[in-house]
């Protein structure tokens, strides 16, 4: 009985996938060379949605003498970005049903209404701040695709012993967008008259000028890289370049129920979200809370720069080292939160040298400021990695839009509160430092798993 072959019938399987086009033999698995265009185009769209994005803060009092912008008004402007974080629901449904294409197409073409609105240049300031405002909400919108959809992208194109550092380009890249904000503002938007460290006295137009430059740079910039997206830019590749990406995934609506009733998920979803949204908020205004210290506004800006350009070269750095020594993330987090806990901490008091009596020169605040972008932003890429680890069959995209929403939730809280309290802001110190340890007590308690990577390693031998 045993002998007798079976009918074709028989042979049918019981479950057929949802996309058969997709091979899911281990054998066939192939990467292509292309994958590293697909990331640079992903990657250039995430530079200048972080650079949009910070524009403000660090020429924040050019701004206020060209455009009669309050302190309030700066807070908002920063503030746009987690508030076009609100329909992030629509964006991972779109990436989970449409593909990583069609949602990037969406917010690129977002990132162009937003970035053409910000440069008109209308002589009325009251239409021109709103125009600017509308802007910068549009860019916003852009957020839940570009800051969610790296690790979709890592896992649908590069092999696992490449998932992690493509996920560190595709993350960072964004945050190094902000970080050119603080370098690019400053040296082409000159100071007015007044400014701690300007030697030179401009006029309101010539500023205004070199405002409008930076505007309709970015403007072109970003039309050009829609273009190269409606061009060329493939959802995935014709065959998967693993068997965790080849495998079916879970629903939008059990993934969501399946998140959202994970404890372990939660607990380290709040353990990234809550300090990276703080540091986000903290890093938009780090020109409003240096200015006490006597800190100019080019060297707050060099601050700012050099800590988040630290945390994008470490962050990869780290991510290729997860590549070779798996099964090492909750571990590499640990380390990077105890660095970060301690080094918020030194730069809290030292901007408290009224009550500590700690030495508050310019080396301690480059110092302690850079720490602390270097230990939290570095620490990004593994975080989304482990997510995906540990909720895995969910989608990339869905996990990370939850986590990425949580933290701009958390980012939105803290630009809402500042707008009330935006005279003395040694409490946005205390409140990045609170966060730093209440993320690293999260992550000694956490318990890791590495699901994919089973999947990966034990079924594709």
């Amino acid at each position: 009985m045993g002998a007798v072959e079976s009918t074709e019938g028989e042979r049918e399987p019981l479950l057929v996938p949802s996309q058969p086009a997709i091979n899911t033999q281990p054998g066939l698995s192939r990467v292509y060379g292309r994958r590293w265009v697909v990331l640079t185009m992903f990657s250039l769209l995430g530079f200048m949605q972080g650079l949009v994005w910070n524009t403000w803060g660090p020429i924040q009092i050019s701004a206020k003498h060209v455009f009669e912008f309050s302190s309030t008004d700066i807070a908002v402007l920063v503030m746009w970005g987690p508030v076009g974080y609100l329909p992030w629901m629509l964006f991972i449904w779109l990436m989970d049903k449409k593909g990583l294409r069609a949602s990037l197409l969406l917010s690129a073409f977002f990132m162009v209404l937003g970035a053409a609105l910000r440069s008109v240049p209308l002589k009325d300031l009251y239409y021109r701040r709103w125009m600017i405002h509308g802007g910068q909400l549009l860019n916003g919108l852009a957020g839940p695709t570009i800051m969610s959809a790296g690790p979709l992208l890592s896992t649908t194109w590069f092999a696992p012993d490449q998932r992690a550092t493509a996920t560190a380009i595709a993350s960072l890249i964004g945050y190094l967008g902000s970080a050119c904000a603080f370098l690019i503002g400053p040296l082409v938007v000159p100071a007015p008259n007044g400014t701690v460290g300007s030697t030179v006295y401009w006029n309101q137009n010539h500023i205004g000028d070199r405002i409008q430059f930076v505007l309709y740079a970015e403007v072109g910039i970003i039309a050009a890289l829609f273009v190269a997206v409606l061009f060329y830019f493939p959802s995935r590749p014709p065959i998967p370049p693993s068997v965790a990406a080849a495998s079916q995934r879970l629903s939008y609506r059990s993934s969501i129920c399946r998140l959202l009733s994970n404890m372990r998920f939660l607990m380290i979803a709040l353990a990234y979200s809550v300090p990276t949204g703080v540091v986000a908020g903290w890093a938009g205004v780090l020109d409003m809370i240096l200015t006490p210290a006597k800190v100019s506004q080019v060297d707050a800006g060099w601050i700012g720069f050099w800590s988040i350009v630290g945390g994008c070269v470490v962050g990869v750095a780290m991510a290729r080292f997860a590549d070779y020594i798996r099964g090492m993330l909750k571990l590499i987090l640990v380390l990077m939160f105890a660095g970060a806990s301690l080094a918020a901490t030194w730069f809290t008091l030292t901007c408290l040298t009224r009550l500590t009596h700690l030495p508050s020169t310019k080396a301690t605040l480059y110092t302690s400021c850079i720490l602390v972008g270097i230990f939290i932003n570095s620490s990004v890429p593994i975080f989304l990695e482990l997510f995906i680890e540990t909720v895995y069959p969910v989608p990339e995209g869905i996990t990370c839009g939850v986590v990425t929403f949580l933290s701009n939730l958390f980012t939105g809280l803290l630009l809402f509160c500042l707008t009330f309290y935006f005279t003395e802001l040694s409490w946005l110190n205390w409140c990045l430092t609170g966060s730093c340890i209440f993320s690293l007590l999260l992550l000694l308690f956490f318990r890791e798993s590495y699901d994919r990577l089973y999947l990966d390693v034990f079924v594709s031998v």
